[in-house]
């Protein structure tokens, strides 16, 4: 069985001329308590099986053993971390191993299923020693790229806690305040929090009255003509249809508060990070470039920058990127079958970034809209469609970013035109019928 990859890279004879420089080989397998490192020569001989703890004398021992060995290499399961920027400090030439391959190593070694820190390390030392020369060692990101990157993924963390606590609050109110749900469509939004604490019961809200009511619509900017009425309708019935338990009432009703509470001291802090995010972004010397693509917008476009980094020579293809983004598919090959499916072994913050820009640069660009809607008429999912049009999308931001240039519209269409693109007669208007 074969599977499709993306082109060799053309700098791999480089890698391997410098690989060849290293006397020596290490695995370290990190851990929350201790670590694990192994060194070995180039015959394989164990020179070094050390374990030591993560801690100020424990990293003092390793900076120790590790100056005995000036050309040394190490490979690590991750590419991110406190131990990953230790060692980067220590002036050590890491190699990050997937997961998976890690996996594929250990079992080379110890096919029986056993595992273990010392056997984690030693395969991993003896795996950089034997296939090293073909992976693609990791460069330390600038101060500014680090740091918008490392805010970016906590504040998808947070945004996913706030994701949590929002579906906990709207589980909570339909126990025993269905109203509240009906009345409001969007509960990410900090009013919908404030409408719990000001009216956290039904008997609250049937009791505060219109004049209250309508003083919280105007207050928090939600009184619009198409939705007041429909809204002051509903609390008015706020007693028509509630939880018949009062001590289910009574509980619920402290859950929903309390959990109102914590998603407003939350949002300030999601606020703090995207005003310093954009303020990182603004200095960026990729600013112009990541900034310009349509429907990225300021959440979207610092996380692009972000995942793609400063280094061009990290993505020798578009498609080496498509692959690290998980837009293009892994089709596998044996004798007369063929099966395609998703790629999952990916960045999953870019497939996320890319899948919902996707979306968005539809309504700002008209060849996207048409290249979605064609894969609809295709019968492709709402989701396949997007991951297609990232993939396309992809191709683009890639050059841009080898090129160092913003997006421009006009040339694409060119191109487009040029290359005779099936997506660009999608946007020409259909011609109209001649008239008898």
């Amino acid at each position: 069985m074969t599977a499709t990859n993306p082109p060799a890279d053309p700098l791999a004879h480089l890698a391997h001329d410098d690989f060849t420089s290293f006397t020596h080989f290490g695995g370290f397998d990190w851990g929350i308590e201790h670590h694990q490192l192994c060194i070995v020569d180039k015959q394989g001989a164990v020179l070094v099986n050390l374990c030591v703890s993560n801690d100020a004398d424990g990293w003092r021992i390793v900076q120790e053993k590790l100056k005995l060995y000036p050309h040394l290499a190490i490979a690590i399961e991750t590419s991110s971390g406190p131990a990953v920027e230790r060692l980067l400090d220590l002036g050590i030439t890491l190699f990050p191993m997937q997961p998976k391959a890690a996996e594929r190593y250990r079992d080379r070694k110890a096919p029986s299923g056993v595992k273990s820190d010392e056997l984690d390390a030693w395969a991993f030392a003896d795996a950089l020693r034997t296939d090293g020369h073909g992976w693609r060692r990791l460069l330390p990101l600038d101060p500014l790229t680090a740091e918008i990157r490392i805010l970016c993924r906590d504040e998808i963390a947070l945004i996913e806690q706030r994701t949590a606590l929002v579906l906990q609050l709207k589980a909570a109110l339909h126990e025993y305040h269905p109203v509240a749900l009906d009345a409001f469509d969007d509960w990410t939004h900090p009013a919908t929090w404030d409408f719990v604490l000001a009216f956290p019961s039904p008997d609250d809200l049937h009791k505060a009255g219109k004049r209250k009511w309508e003083k919280f619509l105007h207050t928090h900017k939600l009184y619009r003509p198409e939705t007041a009425a429909k809204r002051l309708e509903l609390f008015a019935k706020a007693l028509q249809f509630v939880n018949p338990n009062k001590a289910v009432n009574n509980a619920k009703t402290l859950l929903a508060t309390t959990i109102a509470r914590q998603l407003r001291a939350l949002q300030p802090s999601l606020d703090e990070y995207r005003a310093r995010i954009q303020r990182l972004f603004n200095d960026h010397p990729d600013h112009d470039c990541f900034g310009s693509l349509p429907g990225a917008g300021p959440k979207l476009a610092p996380r692009l920058l972000a995942e793609f980094g400063p280094d061009r020579s990290r993505f020798q293809t578009f498609q080496s990127v498509q692959c690290f983004a998980g837009t293009a598919p892994v089709t596998q090959t044996s004798g007369k079958s063929r099966h395609v499916s998703a790629r999952w072994a990916c960045n999953k913050i870019l497939r996320g970034t890319v899948h919902l820009w996707a979306d968005l640069s539809r309504a700002s660009c008209a060849w996207a809209q048409a290249f979605y809607q064609q894969k609809k008429r295709l019968g492709k999912s709402h989701a396949t469609a997007l991951r297609c049009l990232g993939n396309r999308w992809l191709k683009i931001l890639w050059t841009m970013w080898q090129n160092h240039t913003p997006y421009n519209e006009a040339l694409h269409t060119q191109n487009q035109v040029k290359h005779g693109s099936w997506v660009i007669a999608l946007t020409q208007p259909t011609p109209a019928a001649p008239t008898r």
